[in-house]
């Protein structure tokens, strides 16, 4: 499930200046395609942060600060 390369393959996409480059020659559908595969990283890089928060303070004394018990579920 977790698959470090291909998030690796991904920002050096990004960093690359690749992925602009192919924006600025892809037609219109894969431009939308584009974006939206971006709207869903950027989402799922908040859901990423929410998640590591709960793991690693969950059941710990500064998690039961933020309302975090060891017996909470999702």
């Amino acid at each position: 499930m977790l698959n470090m390369k291909y998030l690796e393959e991904l920002e050096e996409y990004m960093k690359s200046g690749n992925m602009e480059e192919d924006f600025k020659w892809s037609g219109e559908e894969r431009r939308q395609e584009m974006l939206e595969f971006l709207e869903k990283l950027m989402e799922l890089g908040e859901l990423a942060d929410t998640t590591a928060t709960a793991i690693i303070f969950k059941g710990s004394q500064l998690g039961a600060l933020f309302g975090k018990t060891a017996t909470e579920q999702k």
